[in-house]
């Protein structure tokens, strides 16, 4: 079993601004520190995007500071929060698909993982919305050909999926039908997990099971049916652990705590 920390939603500010009072380099820093010391097995961290909350230099290198003593791979994806160049040029080694875009093909154990970028700075589409151009669908499927016999998790920010919250379904991933055709094509695909509407949700669209997850910041509050895409509540932050296996692939969702109690097994 070969286990990956996921990370998504970070919203990175620059020194001193917060978030609904939170300040979210502090609170990454706290479930980062947590998720790496209850897994030292661990053999990669996945960061699904809104690395930052404005896409700002500044921001980009606060990330990087986090970053610097983190024991494990890390590769990372694009959110609507992010900035492609700005991105690149704090982080020049990190992966990309030969296009431009924050894409990569991970070879873990005996399960392929793959990143997706639906940042979208094209204009053409709804602020905020998420975009799958057809050069990044072309690189997922070539990546899904040479690789048919692998068990593959497909990790991006924007879900193809509604939730619920309409003012977050509004601005999901655009062409969902093109993408969810295209892993419906492809047997090998077991998960789908995503970001963005910085909620623990699960489900099933057309047999492929999907989950998205929280933000190690802040949350988005139980209002289903609410428009705008702002809300935003002070609940525990959170991160996934993937457990890839050959057979199956299990996504635990892990929220964060000031004060973790220490367990105690009992038999009655």
């Amino acid at each position: 079993m070969h286990t990956c920390l996921l990370f998504s939603d970070l919203h990175i500010t620059a020194p001193g601004e917060t978030i609904i009072g939170l300040d979210p380099a502090d609170r990454f820093a706290g479930a980062l520190d947590q998720a790496l010391t209850t897994h030292p097995e661990a053999r990669h961290l996945l960061i699904l995007g809104d690395l930052t909350h404005t896409g700002h230099p500044e921001e980009y290198a606060r990330l990087r500071t986090l970053l610097a003593d983190c024991p494990l791979p890390v590769t990372a994806t694009l959110g609507n929060h992010d900035n492609r160049a700005a991105y690149f040029a704090a982080f020049p080694e990190a992966a990309q698909d030969g296009d431009g875009f924050a894409q990569a093909a991970l070879d873990i154990g005996p399960c392929r993982v793959l990143l997706l970028d639906t940042l979208d700075e094209s204009g053409a589409h709804p602020l905020h919305a998420g975009y799958l151009c057809d050069t990044r669908l072309d690189w997922l499927s070539a990546r899904l050909a040479e690789a048919p016999d692998r068990p593959t998790l497909v990790a991006m920010h924007h879900p193809p999926v509604r939730t619920g919250f309409d003012g977050m379904d509004r601005i999901r991933l655009v062409n969902d039908t093109a993408l969810m055709a295209l892993l419906n094509d492809h047997p090998q695909v077991r998960q789908l997990v995503c970001g963005h509407v910085h909620r623990a949700i699960s489900g099933n669209r057309a047999g492929l099971a999907w989950s998205i997850l929280k933000s190690p910041c802040h949350q988005m509050p139980m209002l289903l049916g609410a428009e705008g895409s702002g809300h935003s509540t002070d609940d525990p932050g959170g991160y996934g652990i993937a457990l890839l296996t050959p057979d199956t692939m299990i996504l635990h969702a892990e929220d964060v705590a000031p004060a973790r109690p220490v367990a105690h097994s009992s038999h009655s």
